[in-house]
């Protein structure tokens, strides 16, 4: 784990994040422990301390550094989360299948998303793919099939990243909306769906398992290192599979 990312690096108080040992994106928290070996921490150990007046600043500080920050076993009530919506059917993509900031309608993004698996009587079987951006468009353009790269602004954009390795800030959503749009009007939904699974693992995304308590804290808007999300189907999507819901807020805009 990088230097900056250390359980040192999040100050607690009398509380340690207790880090899983992996690599990867992001950082991945197990729970808790105090000072004081007597003490619990509580369920909703993130409402209740890490986003506390407290230690509030300082953990969404390390989203910000890591990009990614999980919380595993969040217990407690989450009426302050609303529901993610986007439907997908066999024969189309929801907008949510594609690699997105959050809240990107409005002006300003919002610093950081939570999206939550709550306890429920429905496993969440569909992953939520993660990815640091502007890797992931870099990886849209160089995982595109030749044939959907005529489009002048895309020819364009390919072009630059293979010559210098990295495109300009000022074009990135310009030309990732055309992928997009290149992609949904030529592929099929499998066809598409396949080629961003491709994107996944070009720009190394987070797409684990959900586990029902567990809360992802994703760096959506800040001046360094943020990420895109996306509804990912690892295998074909064929429908007709009960599916578990997803719940998400903004927690350094909603108090």
């Amino acid at each position: 784990m990088p230097p900056s990312l250390e359980p040192e690096a999040l100050l607690l108080g009398p509380w340690r994040a207790r880090f899983a040992q992996r690599s990867g994106l992001g950082v991945v928290i197990e729970g808790l422990v105090n000072q004081d070996p007597g003490v619990l921490a509580p369920a909703d150990y993130t409402n209740e301390v890490l986003l506390s007046d407290d230690h509030r600043e300082a953990f969404l500080a390390l989203v910000d550094r890591a990009g990614l920050v999980v919380c595993k076993q969040v217990g407690g009530d989450d009426a302050a989360h609303r529901d993610v919506r986007g439907r997908s059917s066999r024969g189309k993509l929801s907008q949510g299948e594609y690699y997105h900031h959050d809240g990107c309608s409005g002006p300003t993004k919002p610093r950081v998303v939570e999206i939550r698996c709550p306890y429920q009587t429905v496993e969440r079987h569909t992953a939520t793919a993660v990815a640091p951006f502007p890797e992931v468009l870099h990886a849209q353009l160089l995982a595109l099939p030749a044939s959907l790269r005529a489009d002048p602004e895309i020819a364009a954009a390919h072009a630059t990243l293979v010559a210098e390795g990295a495109l300009p800030e000022a074009v990135w959503d310009l030309v990732q909306g055309a992928v997009n749009r290149a992609v949904r009007r030529e592929l099929s939904a499998e066809g598409a769906r396949a080629y961003l699974r491709d994107v996944d693992l070009a720009a190394g995304a987070y797409r684990e398992p959900w586990s029902m308590g567990e809360s992802r804290f994703i760096a959506n808007a800040n001046p360094g290192k943020t990420m895109q999300h996306r509804r990912a189907y690892l295998e074909a999507h064929t429908g007709g599979r009960p599916n578990g819901k997803l719940v998400k807020r903004w927690p350094a805009e909603e108090r």
